[in-house]
């Protein structure tokens, strides 16, 4: 399949989902409780993930149904069993634009804690493979998993085949929805786990035919952290701050219809935002031009409270790299183009160099806008 063709067909794709969208002007989230009944999860010390992550589900979804024009889908609202695929064909059937599962961390490694945000992907690290190891086999509960998941065997998450063009068209989407969900943690004052978004075989994940992701909230096996989790403060926190995550992209890919939140607003002009005097110098002058020439495609590489000065040895040896300071996290932008072509291939130079969470944003005019917008 020629270059040519597949960019056609991802152009195409964005436009679809854009167009989806405009016609029933509902932005619908699928929210997944992990486990359920039977099907504990992790327990240490009476704290319970099933518990845990469901009281999260519901307090997300109320905060989101307080926005107009969110539809809010649930995988389940009680303590029930639910088969994994049953969970995406819920998204599935609702035509839900994204999917968000949330589920509770645990390691043999009483002193391991922090937040960890999965999309779906064949990943060959060893401690992703575990964790999808560990989730998948949630199947060998449902009856017949054998032949409901056609020979997919849990512990071999590699024999998870049949991935088509169009679930790989989401990642990108995927990718930006979970860096905003860390962005949101790291504003929250929780450790982000290195590597941040990952990519690993999840099953749930799989099935689903949106973007999606599979956000690790922490450890229940870290008593600290675990007692957060089992809190209701530390689940409002936890539920403020993923739908403030899911706000931010919906703002971002399909207009913001007037809702506040963290996030940036494509209609937000970037030289508005606070930026500390002493980082002027080094604050991209292109993104804040009136450009003439159409959209203007930058790569994201990454987020940090970090400063980090602008030598491409602090980027992999990767050159053209600024920076923009918003909300009190500094955003790594690379390249500048208005060749949506030529964007895709500079994303691909960053995610060769290992920034396998980058993804494409776009400015015009001195204002961001949505992938769509531009495209269009």
């Amino acid at each position: 399949m020629s270059n040519k063709f597949k960019v056609s067909l991802s152009i195409l794709l964005a436009l679809l989902s854009f167009e989806t969208y405009s016609q029933s002007n509902y932005f619908r989230v699928a929210l997944d409780a992990g486990h359920g009944d039977h099907d504990f999860g992790a327990v240490y010390s009476g704290r319970i993930e099933k518990n845990i992550a469901l009281a999260i589900v519901l307090k997300v979804g109320k905060i989101l149904e307080s926005y107009p024009k969110i539809d809010v889908i649930y995988t389940r609202k009680t303590d029930v069993f639910v088969d994994l695929v049953e969970r995406a064909n819920i998204a599935n059937r609702a035509d839900a634009t994204i999917f968000v599962s949330i589920h509770c961390n645990a390691n043999r490694n009483l002193a391991a804690d922090g937040t960890e945000t999965y999309v779906m992907g064949m990943t060959k690290v060893a401690s992703n493979l575990e964790a999808a190891k560990k989730e998948n086999s949630v199947i060998t509960l449902e009856k017949d998993y054998k032949q409901k998941y056609e020979g997919f065997d849990p512990n071999s998450p590699e024999t998870m085949i049949g991935m088509t063009l169009m679930q790989e068209e989401y990642l990108e989407n995927s990718i930006s929805l979970a860096s905003k969900v860390e962005d949101a943690f790291a504003l929250l004052g929780k450790k982000i786990r290195q590597g941040g978004v990952k990519q690993a075989p999840y099953m749930v994940l799989h099935k689903a035919y949106m973007p999606r992701v599979l956000i690790e909230t922490g450890f229940v096996s870290n008593t600290v952290e675990g007692e957060v989790l089992n809190s209701e403060q530390g689940q409002n926190d936890i539920a403020r701050a993923i739908a403030d995550a899911i706000i931010s992209y919906k703002n971002e890919y399909f207009g913001d219809g007037g809702a506040e939140t963290f996030g940036e607003k494509p209609s937000q002009i970037l030289k508005e935002n606070p930026i500390k005097s002493s980082d002027t110098q080094e604050i991209d002058k292109t993104i804040i031009k009136k450009d003439t020439l159409g959209a203007i495609y930058k790569v994201q590489l990454s987020a940090s409270k970090k400063n980090i000065a602008l030598d491409s040895k602090n980027f992999k040896g990767l050159k053209n790299v600024s920076k923009v300071y918003e909300d009190k996290i500094y955003k790594y932008l690379y390249g500048e183009t208005t060749d949506y072509s030529e964007a895709k291939n500079h994303l691909n130079d960053a995610k060769s160099k290992g920034y396998d969470s980058a993804f494409l944003i776009a400015f015009k005019n001195g204002k961001k806008i949505s992938m769509q917008e531009a495209i269009k």
